[in-house]
């Protein structure tokens, strides 16, 4: 007989959200965790970097005080507080999911589990084997580096050690402009360091709507970022010093110099020593394979989060337990479209989108219709000062159903819900128009891009566009 009904490996947000609600739906559960609960998002991903990214937004405030007849004296900045605030923030709330675990009698192991034949595992130290009915997988991922490039943890470093970096650079040379590379960007230039950012293809933050990647860019640069795009690195060497890192770009060689080097290019499957291949369950250069319900390819084994190369979030890591474990409740719940799911950067200004960009609409043949709303036509966004960004729609032309949303200004993460809840329900522009937002508000931005798709924006002037097919 088994010793539980699901055993779930990894306590991320995947791996604890799903043995919560396996807890709630009666499954006696049990999650084996080697190191913290929380995982890497709660320890050294999303909450840390969150809380050093707002003391960044309140630099850059303060720093614009006398523009709201705020006036003081000796403005210190001191990241070493910043840093200490955000790894206590982060041990709270990992106490805080343990509490939650226990609340919801979900048995804890400390150590590491390794596939021991269908869904049983045996456990590191002591070579227990435990047997459940069904199995999750959630290991997450682990800091990737650049071919011949070591991360020494000193001059240069992966993102868990800039997370713990109490002292401020005076320079840093950033590798990869996706979301952590430009997070880090921002956050160290706010405090006063050189920035140059590089990034291997032609655009920051690549895999978003390319208005949004160019806005972006525009606004590092009136940051003092510098940007080196469509940029290879060479090689990357430390000295005593600091660290230099050759990089090329067509036919030119640069040298660029930096106390410090952080290599932020993303991240890769943490599936080395579960067993995974040896047990039966089918990978992909390392990533675990798949269906739209979380089954991997070995009968009651399922994976869910980063391990499975699908987006590299915690909140779709999260919907991903959900799905799994009401699979293996029997609850058929409906099968994941990644396409409906949010993604969020949390530089400033903030980057937020969802479904498919103006581009990939136009691939798949759609009859492409888009509406721009840009914040400086919002009476909230220059009430507060922060007018920079806009929010894009891209519908369907022929259905006007809303296919993407595209964001970038102040606090467009948090306009995200609306857009996630739009696409579940397959919205249209004119529904979204039809909707009453407060005023003033930023949420009136995406009623005003709804409206814009039509020409019918009211505060920003825009000629209707017909529709443009693939």
């Amino acid at each position: 007989m088994p010793d539980y009904d699901l055993l779930v490996i990894g306590g991320g947000p995947g791996g604890y959200v799903a043995a919560i609600r396996a807890a709630q739906l009666g499954l006696k559960t049990a999650l084996v965790e080697k190191e913290a609960l929380g995982g890497v998002c709660l320890n050294w991903g999303c909450i840390p970097s969150k809380a050093l990214l707002h003391g960044a937004e309140l630099a850059n405030a303060f720093q614009r005080a006398g523009e709201f007849g705020i006036g003081f004296k000796d403005l210190t900045l001191d990241l070493g507080i910043a840093v200490d605030r955000s790894r206590g923030l982060a041990d709270k709330m990992a106490a805080g999911v343990e509490l939650l675990l226990k609340q919801n009698q979900v048995t804890v192991i400390r150590a590491a589990a390794r596939l021991a034949g269908g869904t049983a595992v045996t456990l590191t130290p002591g070579g227990e084997r435990i047997e459940a009915s069904s199995l999750i997988i959630a290991a997450g991922g682990v800091s990737r580096s650049l071919p011949g490039v070591a991360i020494d943890g000193e001059r240069v470093i992966g993102s868990r050690e800039a997370l713990a970096l109490r002292e401020k650079p005076a320079s840093i040379v950033i590798v990869g402009g996706g979301a952590v590379g430009v997070e880090f960007a921002y956050l160290y230039r706010s405090y006063g360091a050189a920035v140059t950012l590089v990034e291997l293809l032609p655009r920051l933050l690549p895999t978003e709507d390319e208005d949004v990647s160019r806005a972006l860019e525009r606004s590092f640069r009136a940051q003092g970022i510098e940007i080196r795009t469509g940029t290879a690195v060479e090689s990357v060497r430390a000295d005593e010093s600091g660290a230099s890192v050759t990089v090329t770009r067509g036919e030119e060689r640069e040298e660029l110099r930096g106390e410090r080097v952080l290599i932020g290019v993303g991240f890769g499957a943490n599936s080395e020593g579960l067993g995974l291949a040896e047990a039966g369950v089918e990978l992909d250069r390392g990533w675990v394979k798949i269906d739209d319900r979380c089954r991997t390819s070995l009968a009651g084994v399922y994976a869910v989060g980063d391990i499975t190369g699908r987006l590299l979030l915690a909140h779709v890591a999260s919907h991903q337990g959900v799905t799994a474990v009401e699979t293996i409740a029997g609850r058929e719940p409906p099968p994941l479209d990644y396409e409906r799911l949010p993604r969020a950067v949390y530089c400033q200004p903030q980057v937020a989108s969802l479904g498919l960009t103006e581009a990939a609409a136009r691939e798949r043949g759609l009859a492409v219709r888009s509406g721009r709303f840009p914040f400086r036509a919002s009476g909230k966004a220059m009430a507060i000062g922060e007018a920079e960004g806009f929010v894009k729609i891209v519908a369907d032309g022929r259905t006007n159903e809303v296919v993407g949303c595209h964001m970038i200004g102040p606090g467009v993460t948090e306009l995200l819900g609306e857009a996630s809840l739009g696409r579940l329900l397959e919205t249209t522009t004119a529904q979204i128009g039809a909707a009453v937002h407060p005023h003033p508000t930023l949420s009136e931005i995406v009623k005003e891009a709804a409206l814009a798709v039509s020409g019918e924006a009211i505060h920003f002037y825009s000629t209707p566009r017909a529709p443009r097919p693939g």
